[in-house]
């Protein structure tokens, strides 16, 4: 098998989502995914990039992690940054799993994105696993793959992105009927609207006939119902600009 993967990108920034929202972190971005998320805002990486060995891709992360571990600096840490592959789907190219395993072997914490509709059983058991369960104005949710729910551990994330009403009374089943709040934290991602320039023809339709829902009546129907989950903003798309790539 080859060494390489294809990647998007690779850059340091702040992590803007999840558990770990506002640390350093340093994205893999890797190229090409098999859906087509009808709100999907990195559509330029399903085929934009470049061949690159496993060995330059750990180069390229420990120059930017150089920083976090400068015999100059007061504060040491040698988990910062983080390290999160995303994509695109990572889990479409085997590689990701042994650059995965050396990154955790070197004392990253490793982060993946994925969009739960591949197995996750083969990923080392020291990545934090951010996975999504994809609601129905995704365009995606006959994909997911309920099998992984299992799997997950209390150290994994489920992360549901929703614009709709019926994205919201979907998840809120679905955390009900698979007890979900006790398997990992779970992640309530607002949709934010796509620029012009993200719209790609490739991306699926909302459904017809769904009811599009606000940021705020996402978060005033998580409090009136109780539930146990973590409303979350892309935080970097407050502090740069909705399109801006490489942040």
């Amino acid at each position: 098998m080859s060494d390489t993967l294809v990647i998007n990108e690779i850059y340091l920034s702040l992590q803007g989502e999840s558990t770990f929202a506002g640390l350093p972190c340093i994205f893999v971005r890797l190229t090409a995914c098999n859906l087509r998320c009808s709100y999907c805002d990195s559509a330029y990486a399903f085929k934009e990039g470049t061949k690159m060995t496993l060995m330059a891709v750990r180069d390229e992360i420990h120059r930017l992690a150089r920083t976090f571990s400068n015999a100059n600096s007061k504060i040491q840490n040698p988990k910062m940054p983080l390290v999160e592959l995303t994509g695109g789907e990572p889990l479409l190219q085997p590689n990701i799993l042994p650059l995965m395993k050396s990154l955790c072997d070197e004392g990253f914490t490793v982060l993946i994105e994925t969009s739960g509709a591949h197995a996750i059983s083969k990923i080392d058991p020291r990545v934090r696993r951010i996975m999504d369960l994809k609601c129905p104005s995704s365009g995606e949710v006959e994909r997911n793959r309920w099998e992984n729910l299992p799997l997950l551990k209390g150290t994994d994330e489920i992360k549901f992105v929703m614009g709709t009403q019926e994205d919201y009374d979907w998840a809120k089943e679905k955390i009900a009927e698979h007890k979900l709040d006790l398997l990992c934290p779970l992640l309530f991602s607002w949709v934010e609207p796509l620029t012009p320039a993200q719209q790609d023809k490739s991306l699926k339709k909302v459904p017809a006939g769904q009811t599009p829902i606000s940021r705020r009546e996402l978060v005033e129907e998580i409090i009136a119902d109780a539930l146990p989950v973590r409303f979350q903003v892309q935080m970097h798309k407050v502090i740069w600009s909705s399109d801006q790539r490489g942040v």
